[in-house]
C-alpha cells in the first residue's frame, strides 16, 4: 500500500465530476487499499477518488468506534453512491484533506440513506445519521466537483478567501 498525493485547492482537478465505476477489479481494490493509507497518514475521516487524481465515483469514510479509533472493521468503501432519502438538518464544523488547515461549520441533512457498492459490485443501503452522513454528504460533493467552503455564506467565504492566500503566503516563505 502507498500514500498517495492528496491534491489541494484550487486545483481544477478538484471541479471535475467524476465518473461511475464499471469495473470492480484489482485495480480499483489497490485504489481502495491507497487511499484507506493515504487518509490515516492525513489523519481524515473520509477521502474521495478524485482527491487523489482519481475522478472515479469511489470513496472510503472512516469515522471510528465510539472512542473515535479508526481499523478496517469501521471502514466503509463506497462505490457509485446514490442518494435515496434526505431527513432534518445539522450543522457541523468541517475540516477537508483538500483545503488544509481550514474548518468551518457547514449545515448539512442531519439523516440520509444511501445506496452503494462495495469493492466487489456488492449493493449496500445504509442509514447514515450525525457525523456519518456529514462524511457521506461532504465526500460524495466532491465527486460531484464541489468542496465544502462552496457551502459557506458569502461573508465567510470572503473570511476563507483571506485566510487562505495568507497561509499560502506563510508555506511559499517556508
Amino acid at each position: 500500500m502507498a500514500v498517495l498525493e492528496v491534491v489541494t485547492y484550487p486545483n481544477k482537478i478538484l471541479k471535475q465530476i467524476s465518473k461511475p465505476v464499471e469495473r470492480f477489479d484489482s485495480d480499483l481494490h489497490k485504489l481502495l487499499d491507497d487511499m484507506y493509507e493515504t487518509m490515516l497518514a492525513k489523519n481524515g475521516v473520509g477521502l474521495a477518488a478524485i482527491q487523489v487524481a482519481v475522478p472515479i465515483r469511489a470513496l472510503i469514510i472512516d469515522i471510528g468506534n465510539e472512542e473515535g479509533k479508526q481499523s478496517p472493521d469501521t471502514l466503509i468503501e463506497v462505490i457509485n453512491p446514490e442518494f435515496l432519502e434526505w431527513e432534518g438538518t445539522i450543522k457541523d464544523t468541517e475540516g477537508c484533506l483538500s483545503v488544509p488547515e481550514y474548518f468551518d461549520e457547514v449545515e448539512r441533512y442531519k439523516k440520509v440513506k444511501v445506496k452503494f457498492f462495495d469493492r466487489f459490485g456488492k449493493e449496500h443501503i445504509i442509514d447514515a445519521e450525525g457525523l456519518l452522513s456529514v462524511a457521506f454528504q461532504h465526500e460524495t460533493d466532491h465527486l460531484d466537483g464541489h468542496l465544502f467552503i462552496e457551502r459557506l455564506d458569502y461573508i465567510r467565504r470572503k473570511k476563507f478567501e483571506k485566510k487562505w492566500k495568507k497561509l499560502l503566503k506563510q508555506k511559499r516563505k517556508k
